[in-house]
């Protein structure tokens, strides 16, 4: 199992969370770290253009005063439910924009932050027990509107609004406005390349094609890892930004699951993997004005979360024209599939399975928004859930955890620290969840949790033992 690990590299730790720091408040942090280390990025003017149900189409402008007045014009009689809605999303928006963000988990920092910023920190306890769906609810009757709202948090967290922690969703459909995406020039693998390139100039080093297959534990404490050629690595810090699952069930071999992740598992199963199919078109099959990304459910509102029921799609040509010969754009397309669904079959089956699910996906979107695509593909690869797993190192390919049923917000999502001493854990099976700036809020955490641990930063011992027990207390609320 493939998993970036910074082993015995704890000493340059602290630069590489200056690297990370922010500079204007701003909770995009991908962005603001390319910035750190030089990467060129691209302003998308639309988030995400939706194409749903009822012909309803909605722009997301990255202005936010554009958004709003977008749906308004298609919701005229809401208007003063779509203002207070989105107005409690940007309450907990600043409210983080406003903090030094560092780990929950540490009370030192948790307590300086409540004394500069009290309303802020009570903000944030209100709303952590809730979810988006019920915000929504409290000013909003449409069921379009509030199937629309369903559609933006699914693209986030791959589950309706009523089942997507408010916090979540505050943090991301307002950072699309207050920061909004910035594509990296050459392509979203520049987000790794460069990001990488900042770890190494910061003194540390990355191993690549390390497949780990076992976390080496010494009387309880993580001290190492065991790659599948047998080498063996030891540190005062084990980080794993595989899943929980992946963590615990296979890196941890033989180990009796700690108690707390029996918990997570009882609260959060695996969100569904994907079926991937990548294009290259001719352009002049694309309308000279279409947009980057694009969400679309064209049948009914109950298919949203059903597998291939709602298609994403990703055009970097439409950014970066740079990625593909002239004349040709690119088409990146996404739709749910569990890796259940093609369990059993013989490799010539999965291969016809991939391409009669390929050609109705297409042929959906040649209907709806690209007349002609069909005889306008160049290239064409699809990818099923087992190459997601494959590629990913990820059970079962899956994109993170989702809850069962209806969560209390965030309370349930465990943090960085594990049952484990000297085991952390990063990515979207921690708090805040998933999308590109919970995980990178959860790797900021993380590396102020583990300065805290080796003596980089100040640390109570005792306070330490009363909050985890707090939190952990929390999340058997949930």
């Amino acid at each position: 199992m493939d998993i970036l690990l910074m082993l015995g590299l704890l000493s340059c730790l602290d630069s590489v969370i200056r690297l990370l720091s922010f500079s204007s408040g701003n909770l995009n942090l991908i962005t603001q770290a390319l910035a750190a280390v030089g990467r060129e990025v691209i302003p998308d003017p639309t988030t995400v253009h939706f194409h749903l149900p009822n012909k309803l189409l909605v722009i997301v402008h990255r202005e936010y005063s554009e958004f709003i007045a977008e749906l308004t014009s298609k919701f005229p009689h809401e208007k003063e439910g779509i203002l207070k809605f989105y107005g409690e999303c940007w309450k907990i928006f600043n409210a983080l924009n406003s903090l030094q963000l560092k780990s929950l988990e540490e009370p030192i920092y948790l307590f300086g932050q409540f004394f500069r910023k009290p309303l802020e920190c009570l903000t944030l306890a209100y709303y952590l027990p809730q979810n988006a769906g019920d915000i929504a609810r409290k000013y909003i009757k449409d069921p379009n509107l509030l199937s629309f709202i369903d559609a933006e948090c699914f693209i986030v967290s791959t589950v309706n609004a009523l089942r997507t922690p408010m916090i979540n969703a505050g943090m991301v459909l307002c950072d699309s406005h207050f920061g909004g995406i910035n594509y990296p020039v050459g392509g979203v693998g520049g987000i790794a390349t460069s990001l990488a390139e900042g770890l190494i100039d910061q003194g540390s080093e990355i191993l690549y094609k390390a497949n780990v297959t076992n976390i080496i534990l010494d009387q309880g404490k993580a001290v190492g890892v065991k790659l599948s050629d047998g080498r063996e690595f030891f540190a005062q810090t084990i980080i794993s930004n595989a899943t929980r699952w992946d963590t615990f069930g296979k890196l941890l071999k033989g180990e009796s699951l700690p108690k707390e992740e029996e918990n997570f598992q009882k609260v959060y199963v695996k969100a569904p993997s994907f079926l991937s199919i990548r294009m290259g078109v001719k352009a002049d099959v694309l309308p000279p004005d279409t947009d980057c990304h694009h969400f679309m459910l064209e049948d009914e509102w109950t298919r949203l979360e059903e597998p291939y029921g709602s298609i994403f799609l990703s055009i970097p040509t439409v950014l970066d024209s740079s990625l593909a010969p002239k004349g040709r754009h690119i088409l990146h397309i996404l739709t749910t599939s569990p890796l259940e669904d093609w369990k059993g079959l013989s490799p010539k089956d999965y291969e016809a399975k991939k391409e009669l699910i390929a050609e109705e996906i297409i042929g959906r979107l040649e209907k709806i928004l690209f007349p002609g695509l069909k005889s306008s593909i160049v290239f064409k690869e699809v990818y099923g859930p087992q190459r997601h797993r494959q590629f990913l190192a990820r059970d079962m390919g899956i994109y993170g955890p989702m809850p069962r049923q209806i969560p209390k917000g965030l309370l349930g999502m465990p943090f960085n620290t594990t049952g484990i001493s000297g085991l952390y854990c990063v990515g979207d099976s921690c708090f805040p969840g998933q999308g590109v700036i919970a995980v990178a809020f959860s790797g900021v955490m993380c590396a102020h949790r583990v300065a805290a641990d080796i003596g980089l930063e100040k640390k109570s011992p005792i306070l330490d033992a009363a909050l985890l027990r707090l939190l952990g207390w929390l999340r058997t609320l949930a």
